[in-house]
């Protein structure tokens, strides 16, 4: 409980051109940030400390869930993943947008030679596509996925385009099919089976499962989401003008909203979450088809409570004016920007991070901490969820707060 020092400052250190932004281990021992040491020569900083090797280039600093630090760096004109200021051996033309899974792999989306695909700990996919994208990792991080490009397209080539160039790739190996277009692939919560919006046609829209097309047809859909108790797919569909939400197919919302998208399922599969627009320009988050009372411009970053009986989003006015909703009910106070909300392993309190102008708070069940920041790192909560790990940079210093719940 308490204050700690991380770091005296936060200051470049001596004979660094410049510094960017902190980012913080997960357990609120280190900082780190990607440093110039010297005219065209990259590292990264961690405390007081850098890595011994320098890079070409250096950007994307994550720390892993295990508190590993990684970066994507460039050495001799190509690119690959630095974890701990060691390289991975492979390299590759691009690497972007680092994942993790919860067994400790790391995934980087990939280009060689103008190939896409997915690199597991520094294993590539043994395909590659000349096109890939809405790359997916399963929940354990063992299992990955991907919109791929199986056919070539030449300059304006409406026929081969019309009769199906892209499907999906699970491990590097493509679905029999192929379709149109194809979107956002989700894993079920074992890994194992694969949903994605597809097209079918120039105006027929469906959700493919394992490959195979819903019989039914929608003028369009969004990401679907698996039920973890049943192994049934949700998604949202456009009917007559209007959204509701299908079921392996079938309506089990009414097409009634002016928009509905981001489904999440509970984890026993009991309740159905969606953000909605039961009016239009007028969003809200819906449960089972029931909308809150509370309306924005617009709402994102719908997350669940662990068990699934909670929900909080972010509510936002011309991305001007910011405000956190839990529960049907809006916090005190607005804000210039509002990061995702964060549920304690309990499902008893959720925090957020904040800005208001230069500052950066941390705001407990509708609550701010009663000090700022200059750079913060992201809300946790410890395991019993009554305390809340703070980081970030004051007066110069990058520091941690531990602090009970109940003190917000």
């Amino acid at each position: 409980m308490g204050r700690k020092v991380i770091a005296e400052s936060v200051a470049p250190l001596e004979g660094h051109l410049w510094q960017e932004e902190a980012q913080f281990a997960p357990d609120g021992s280190a900082f780190a940030a990607v440093v110039c040491v010297e005219e065209g020569a990259f590292s990264l900083r961690v405390n007081d400390t850098v890595w011994d090797t320098t890079f070409e280039k250096a950007w994307y600093p994550r720390y892993t869930p295990d508190g590993r630090l990684t970066a994507l760096v460039q050495i001799d004109g190509e690119w690959t993943l630095a974890v701990d200021g060691t390289p991975w051996e492979e390299m590759y033309g691009f690497v972007w947008d680092t994942h993790f899974g919860s067994n400790g792999d790391i995934i980087l989306p990939v280009q060689q030679d103008m190939q896409y695909g997915l690199s597991i700990n520094g294993t590539p996919w043994e395909t590659l596509y000349e096109n890939a994208n809405n790359f997916s990792v399963s929940p354990s991080g063992a299992r990955t996925a991907a919109v791929v490009q199986t056919v070539s397209l030449g300059q304006a080539d409406i026929e081969t385009y019309q009769k199906g160039a892209y499907t999906v790739a699970i491990d590097g190996e493509p679905w029999p099919r192929v379709f149109i277009n194809a979107w956002t692939p989700v894993f079920d919560t074992h890994g194992r089976r694969v949903a994605a919006q597809v097209r079918l046609s120039l105006y027929d829209y469906t959700i493919a499962v394992d490959g195979e097309p819903w019989p039914v047809t929608f003028p369009c859909v969004w990401e679907p989401v698996f039920d973890p108790a049943t192994g049934s797919v949700a998604a949202p569909v456009r009917k007559d003008g209007r959204w509701g939400m299908a079921l392996d197919g079938n309506l089990i919302w009414p097409a009634s909203f002016f928009q509905c998208w981001h489904p999440r399922f509970s984890p026993d599969g009991r309740r159905l979450w969606a953000i909605v627009a039961p009016d239009y320009g007028s969003f809200t988050v819906a449960c089972d088809g029931i909308p809150w009372g509370n309306r924005f411009p617009v709402v994102s970053d719908l997350v669940l409570s662990p068990d699934g009986s909670r929900a909080a989003a972010v509510g936002n006015h011309d991305n001007t004016r910011f405000s956190v909703i839990v529960d049907d009910k809006v916090w005190p106070g607005e804000w210039d920007m509002v990061w995702a909300p964060v549920f304690s392993a309990d499902g008893a309190h959720v925090a957020v991070k904040a800005r208001k102008g230069d500052t950066f708070h941390f705001i407990v069940d509708g609550k701010p901490w009663r000090e700022g920041f200059s750079q913060a790192g992201t809300p946790v909560f410890g395991p019993d969820g009554d305390r809340l790990l703070m980081c970030g940079v004051q007066n110069g210093a990058a520091v941690r707060h531990i602090v009970a719940c109940n003190d917000f």
